[in-house]
């Protein structure tokens, strides 16, 4: 296994409302010297959630994403409030976003997303024997809830509308503890 690199210097080089930029120097084991800069996370986890209405059906939402202009199909995802377990965190904002909450909960995996220069990750979580309850979002807009069969995602991520990679992962993962009974382990 190899050395992790030592960390000459991290600072702290922008912030925004939402991000922060670091610099970060690194010596590897080799002697060679790098600079890289990273989106630092914040201290809040986040969730993003796969809801079944069955064993074969995943709940989408389509909301708008301001990065790639236009409007997308995901899952339901959003912060750890604080004081939230992962699973509350989850069936708020199933409730929020979808408007059902859940019964049974169960933490998958850890996603991240371009490891090379963020640190965030995302606790996916599977979100079965779903019943009805609305709870008030934060969202500027209504969003709609679109169901998707689990045997047709091939097709369904073939399209331009669902693009975004912790989404498509989580569906292949759930069509996998679905369809073959395959446990990922859990979030940590």
């Amino acid at each position: 296994m190899k050395t992790l690199p030592q960390f000459r210097y991290c600072k702290e080089v922008a912030r925004t409302g939402l991000f922060r930029v670091q610099e970060i120097e690194l010596q590897f084991s080799n002697g060679e010297v790098r600079t890289y800069e990273r989106l630092a996370s914040g201290q809040t986890p986040a969730v993003i959630i796969i809801p079944m209405i069955d064993n074969n059906t995943v709940l989408l939402i389509r909301e708008y994403g301001v990065g790639l202009e236009s409007y997308e199909l995901g899952l339901p995802k959003g912060k750890v409030d604080k004081g939230e377990t992962l699973e509350n965190a989850a069936n708020r904002e199933l409730k929020e976003e979808v408007g059902h909450g859940a019964n049974t909960i169960k933490l998958i995996k850890n996603l991240s997303q371009s490891p090379g220069y963020m640190m965030h990750k995302t606790c996916l979580v599977l979100a079965q024997d779903l019943y009805p309850e609305q709870l008030e979002g934060d969202e500027p807009e209504p969003l709609d809830v679109v169901p998707m069969p689990l045997d047709e995602l091939d097709a369904w991520v073939a399209r331009g509308d669902l693009s975004e990679s912790r989404t498509i992962a989580g569906l292949y993962m759930a069509r996998a503890i679905m369809h073959n009974n395959i446990d990922f382990g859990v979030c940590k």
